[in-house]
């Protein structure tokens, strides 16, 4: 599931997404993505979502994450299989196997808008 790159976090920011979970809860090592159209209307992510990343948190068994694929980032599941990592499309189809390094962020948060169809 393809996602755009928003921007950093910064104090101020109105984005309903930070504001709704206060400036104070979010780290400086996080930035925001929006879900692509690719996602659809029906499921727990959805287009238009806003997803609040954190490059700093350390990937773990059951995280939502990003990666860069083919230079688009990409949302996946994170499945841990002994030291290794299989990345999940949220979206669906063949996970790859993957380093913590390769892992652009973690999603910490996500917030949808109530004007999303």
């Amino acid at each position: 599931m393809l996602v755009t790159y928003l921007g950093p976090v910064v104090p101020g920011l109105t984005d309903p997404c930070v504001l709704s979970l206060g400036v104070r809860d979010i780290p400086l090592s996080c930035y925001l993505v929006e879900v692509s159209d690719e996602a659809g209307v029906e499921g727990k992510i959805q287009e238009s979502d806003v997803l609040v990343v954190d490059e700093a948190r350390a990937l773990q068994h059951g995280d939502l994450a990003l990666m860069d694929v083919e230079g688009q980032l990409r949302l996946f599941h994170c499945h841990r299989i002994g030291g290794s990592f299989r990345m999940i499309p949220a979206g669906g189809g063949q996970g790859i196997f993957a380093r913590p390094c390769d892992v652009r962020g973690v999603v910490v948060a996500q917030h949808r808008s109530p004007h999303a169809i």
